[in-house]
C-alpha cells in the first residue's frame, strides 16, 4: 500500500480494488424476509435478527462470500432480549457489559445490506458492533434512536432582569420532574442534563459566542405540559433558540469496529447515538463511503445528532479513507485520528518496561503486539528520541484475568537508553507500527460543537475538497498529547488542499486557535529544542471568515501555506484574542507565499507575528 502511495494513486480506487479482490468470488445472496425477519410490525427484533443473520452465516460457511438483505422498512432493537458483551471501547465511559443490539462478530466475507431500512433502537443501546471481522461491509442503513438522551428544548421567553427562562420541550422528549429538579427520561434511564448547546432556530448553527452553556433543571416549575420555568440567566438565549440539553456521559458509540481488518461502510447514516457515531480501534484498513453522521434532512425537526465525535479511529493501522460523508450537528470533532501513549511507570531492567494506560476512557484492550515497532517521547517538552525499538515480548499485568487491561510489562528487542528513566522524566511510549495513512475527501463538515477534522499520524494524509461550514470551533486541528488525553501523534507528511472553510471559530474551545490549528499540548515549550509536527502543506484553500486568525502553528519544522484565498465578511463581530491572520510559536522552515485577502496580498493587510 506504500508503494502504491508513492505513484499517487487514489487511496478511495486502491481502497476498491483491495476491498473486492478479498472478497474473491461473486457472492450469494440471502434475503433475510425468507427465515421470518420482516420489517414494519413494530416488535423487538434483538434476539430474532441476531439469530437469523448467524444461521445464514453458518448455512453459507466460514469462508464463502455472501450479502445478507434486508426488506426495506422499519426495524425496532430493545435491550430485551439483546445480546450483552463486555467491551472496553475508547474514547467511551468503561462502564459494562454493553447492551448490543446487532453483535457481528468473527465473520468474513459478509455483507449486510439494508436496502435503506430504518434500524431504530430503544433505551441505552450500542447498535451494531464489529468485532473480529474480515472483509464484511454495511451498507444502506439508518440508525437511530426512539428517545435520544441529549434533551432539545426551545426557549419561549427570556426575562433577563430576573433571571428566568421559560422553555418548551420537543414533541419526542418525556421528562420528571422531581423537587424541583428536571429530568429527561426513556425506556430504562433517566438523566438530569448539566450542560447545553445553543442553536439559532432557521439556520441550525451553533449560537455565536456561546460555546457550552448552564441549563435550567433545577428549582423549576412545570407551568404546563411541555412548558418549564426555570432560574436560568443567559442573556443570548433569545425567543426561538432551540438548545440541545445534554450531560457529558458517553456510553456507547453508534457502530463499534474493533479488531477489523478490510472493514467498509458505505451510505451509512448514524442519526443519534449516545457516544460517537462510530468508533474504531485495532482496526486495519477501513473505508467509509457517504458515511453520514447527520440529520434526516432540511426538515428534521432535531437539532443535534452524536454525542460526541462522528467518527474517531483509535490505534487503527493500514488506510482510513473517509469519503463524501456528511458530518452535522453533533457535539464534536467529525473525525479524529489517533494512537494512545503509555506512560512509563517503572523500568524493570535495560530491556524492560512497566507503562500504562492513563486516561480514563482509554483503556481495557490491546495496545501492541510482538515486532511492533516503538518510540519514546519526554511528555513535557514533547521531543521524540530519535533511537526506535521494537517489541520482543509484551504482557499484560492484572490481578485477575476479569480485571480490564491497564499495564503492560514490555520486553524491546534493544537495549533502553539509560535517558528511559521514569524515575527522573514523565516518558511516554507511541506504537508506530499501528499508525494509519488517511484520505479525508469530499466530506462536509457543518454545525457542530468544538472542532471539524482531528489527525494525529506520522502516515501520509490528504486533506482534499472538504467543505467545513460553521464548526463553531477550529476546522482542522492537528494535536498530539502525552500529559492529558495521552492521545498520540505528530504529523510527518500531511496535505491540506482544495478546501472551503465558511466562518469556523464562531465559540471558544480547546486548542481553537485559528481556523486551522496546530496545536500539540506541549506543558514546557520553553525547554524544547527539537519539534513535534513536519511535513505539512496547506495549498489552494478558501476561506470565509468574519475574524482575524487562519492559521495558527506550534512546534513545527516545516510548513508551507501556498495560494489560499480569504474573503473577510461582517457576519459575526470579531472576538478571537489571537488578532493574527498567521500566528506562529517555535515554527522554523516556513514558506508562505502567493495568499490572497479580499484579492490583496496576506502580507500587506495583515503583518504575520512570527516568534521562533
Amino acid at each position: 500500500m506504500k508503494h502504491w502511495f508513492t505513484k499517487n494513486m487514489s487511496v478511495a480506487m486502491l481502497a476498491f480494488i483491495s476491498f473486492q479482490a478479498q472478497a474473491g468470488s461473486t457472492p450469494k445472496v440471502y434475503d433475510l424476509s425468507k427465515y421470518g425477519i420482516v420489517p414494519n410490525t413494530g416488535q423487538n427484533s434483538s434476539a430474532t435478527i441476531q439469530q437469523a443473520i448467524q444461521k445464514v452465516v453458518t448455512e453459507a460457511g466460514k469462508t464463502n462470500p455472501i450479502v445478507i438483505k434486508f426488506k426495506k422498512g422499519r426495524y425496532d432493537f430493545h435491550a430485551e432480549g439483546a445480546q450483552k458483551k463486555v467491551y472496553y471501547i475508547s474514547n467511551h465511559d468503561q462502564d459494562n457489559p454493553k447492551t448490543v443490539g446487532l453483535a457481528l462478530e468473527h465473520m468474513d466475507n459478509v455483507t449486510i445490506d439494508g436496502q435503506g431500512s430504518d434500524f431504530i433502537f430503544h433505551g441505552r443501546m450500542l447498535p451494531i458492533s464489529l468485532i473480529e471481522n474480515q472483509n464484511v461491509s454495511l451498507k444502506n442503513i439508518h440508525i437511530d434512536f426512539e428517545q435520544p438522551q441529549i434533551c432539545q428544548v426551545k426557549i419561549l421567553e427570556n426575562d433577563v432582569a430576573a433571571g428566568v427562562i421559560t422553555y418548551q420541550t420537543a414533541p419526542w422528549v418525556t421528562y420528571a420532574i422531581k423537587d424541583s429538579t428536571f429530568y429527561n427520561t426513556g425506556e430504562g434511564w433517566e438523566m438530569k442534563p448539566t450542560s447545553g448547546i445553543a442553536f439559532e432556530e432557521k439556520t441550525k448553527h451553533i449560537v455565536y459566542n456561546t460555546s457550552d452553556i448552564a441549563v435550567g433543571t433545577s428549582r423549576v416549575i412545570e407551568v404546563s405540559k411541555g412548558i418549564i420555568k426555570a432560574p436560568w440567566k443567559n442573556e443570548k438565549l433569545i425567543p426561538g433558540a432551540v438548545v440541545a440539553m445534554r450531560s457529558w456521559h458517553r456510553p456507547n458509540p453508534g457502530i463499534f469496529v474493533h479488531k477489523g481488518k478490510n472493514t467498509r461502510l458505505e451510505n451509512i447514516s448514524v442519526h443519534y447515538s449516545e457516544g460517537m457515531g462510530l468508533l474504531a480501534q485495532l482496526t486495519e484498513d477501513i473505508y467509509l463511503e457517504k458515511f453520514n453522521v447527520s440529520m434526516r434532512g432540511k426538515n428534521d425537526p432535531r437539532y443535534f445528532t452524536a454525542q460526541a465525535d462522528a467518527t474517531h479511529f483509535s490505534g487503527c493501522k493500514g488506510v482510513i479513507v473517509s469519503n463524501n460523508g456528511l458530518y452535522e450537528n453533533m457535539m464534536d470533532d467529525a473525525i479524529n485520528i489517533h494512537g494512545t501513549y503509555l506512560k512509563i511507570i517503572k523500568k524493570i531492567d535495560d530491556h524492560t518496561l512497566l507503562a500504562r494506560y492513563m486516561q480514563e476512557q482509554s483503556f481495557g484492550f490491546d495496545w501492541g503486539y510482538v515486532g511492533d515497532s516503538v518510540q519514546f517521547i519526554q511528555s513535557k517538552t514533547m521531543e521524540l528520541w530519535d533511537n526506535k525499538n521494537s517489541i520482543q515480548a509484551i504482557k499484560v499485568i492484572r490481578e485477575k484475568e476479569s480485571d480490564p487491561i491497564m499495564d503492560f510489562e514490555i520486553k524491546f528487542s534493544k537495549a533502553l537508553d539509560a535517558y528511559i528513566d521514569p524515575t527522573q522524566l514523565d516518558i511516554g511510549i507511541e506504537n508506530l507500527t499501528w499508525t494509519p495513512a488517511v484520505e479525508f475527501k469530499g466530506n462536509t463538515v457543518r454545525n457542530n460543537r468544538a472542532r471539524g477534522a482531528l489527525f494525529s499520524t506520522p502516515q501520509k494524509t490528504v486533506v482534499e475538497n472538504n467543505l467545513f461550514d460553521h464548526t463553531s470551533g477550529t476546522a482542522i486541528l492537528l494535536c498530539g498529547d502525552s500529559n492529558g488525553w495521552y492521545e498520540t501523534g505528530s504529523c510527518r507528511d500531511i496535505t491540506i488542499k482544495n478546501n472551503k472553510f465558511i466562518n469556523a471559530l464562531t465559540n471558544m474551545f480547546q486548542f481553537t486557535n485559528a481556523v486551522i490549528s496546530i496545536y500539540p499540548e506541549i506543558p514546557d515549550l520553553k525547554n524544547q529544542k527539537k519539534y513535534f509536527h513536519s511535513g505539512i502543506k496547506i495549498e489552494n484553500n478558501y476561506f470565509e471568515t468574519f475574524d482575524k486568525p487562519i492559521l495558527y502553528a506550534k512546534s513545527v519544522d516545516g510548513i508551507t501555506f501556498r495560494n489560499n484565498k480569504i474573503k473577510t465578511n461582517t457576519e459575526y463581530p470579531a472576538f478571537h484574542w489571537n488578532k493574527n491572520a498567521i500566528l506562529f510559536e517555535r515554527v522554523v522552515n516556513t514558506d508562505i507565499e502567493n495568499n490572497t485577502i479580499d484579492g490583496k496580498p496576506l502580507e500587506q493587510a495583515f503583518h504575520a507575528e512570527i516568534k521562533k
